[in-house]
């Protein structure tokens, strides 16, 4: 990505480029646009971008492109510094100004491929909870989104030396989930949701790991919850090896997440408000960053 990129398409900030969308602009604010793509002119929807104030580092807007790979914003007068970034690509950033009243078009930006960083030593990997974080995201209220994680889980990857045929295996504690708030927890514990008493462990087994290109991989398995098996897909991406920790033992990160459906699950509780609208939405968002241990003979125990 460079500078060159950046065109300025000097016109009145309500006709803001994105392919003819009219974005309202309060007074004194300009817009700015583009439209990303892959190395092939394909249309690169989901592209996660983020605009930064320079003067304070507050974020100004932040959001994916559109499926026709857009994004528009409108934004206060002054400099602001973009951050680009998609899966499989590298990422990219760079600076602008946007003056009052203007339309700033990038134009057609194109993403490169991320370079594939080396895969794990093969061998055994096991999970390093201190460093990793399962969380979920659900929705509340139809607007709001209720945040939370489990506390305690275990698990490990068996790299393979050909990585596709790779395996995981977690096994989460459903009691240990927290979202901050104990009646809330308590609710989700109880029979109307996880039913923890009968159902007291949440287990991802891998059947198939996929390669998406770049450090992009597909994790295929099986989702065991509420007594339910499903099959499930985890986009995952592979954030490299380094030596460094505890005691300057190999590991290796990853970031993974999915969408889940509560009722593929029989988590089938429900409760509307007076306009009708459910108080826990139907699907909840599954994240996790991952990192592992090189199961070797000096390998440290990590603390509690």
């Amino acid at each position: 990505m460079v500078l060159s990129l950046l065109r300025r398409a000097r016109a009145k900030a309500g006709s803001a480029g994105g392919g003819g969308l009219v974005l309202p602009v309060p007074r004194g604010a300009g817009t700015v646009s583009c439209e990303v793509v892959d190395p092939v002119g394909q249309k690169l929807g989901g592209a996660e971008i983020t605009v930064t104030a320079k003067s304070d580092g507050r974020v100004a807007a932040k959001g994916t492109t559109d499926l026709f790979g857009l994004f528009t914003a409108a934004l206060p007068a002054g400099e602001y510094g973009l951050l680009m970034s998609a899966e499989g690509m590298t990422p990219a950033s760079w600076s602008f100004y946007v003056d009052p009243g203007e339309a700033l078009s990038m134009g057609r930006v194109e993403m490169e491929v991320a370079q594939q960083l080396p895969p794990p030593t093969p061998g055994m990997w096991t999970v390093d909870p201190p460093h990793t974080a399962i969380r979920f995201i659900a929705k509340h209220v139809g607007m709001a989104h209720v945040h939370g994680r489990f506390q305690k889980f275990e698990g490990g990857v068996r790299v393979a030396e050909n990585p596709e045929e790779s395996e995981v295996r977690v096994r989460i504690e459903a009691a240990s989930l927290t979202t901050g708030n104990k009646t809330r927890d308590a609710h989700l514990r109880s029979r109307d949701f996880l039913d923890v008493e009968n159902y007291p462990y949440i287990d991802f087994v891998s059947d198939r790991f996929v390669y998406r290109g770049g450090n992009g991989w597909t994790v295929h398995g099986a989702l065991t919850l509420h007594g339910v098996s499903r099959s499930v897909a985890l986009e995952t991406s592979y954030l490299g090896a380094v030596n460094g920790g505890y005691g300057e033992e190999l590991r290796c990160a990853a970031r993974a997440g999915a969408e889940l459906h509560r009722e593929d699950f029989t988590l089938n509780w429900r409760n509307m408000l007076a306009k009708g609208i459910a108080i826990v939405g139907p699907t909840v968002r599954l994240e996790m960053d991952v990192q592992t241990m090189f199961q070797g003979p000096d390998t440290p125990t990590p603390p509690e």
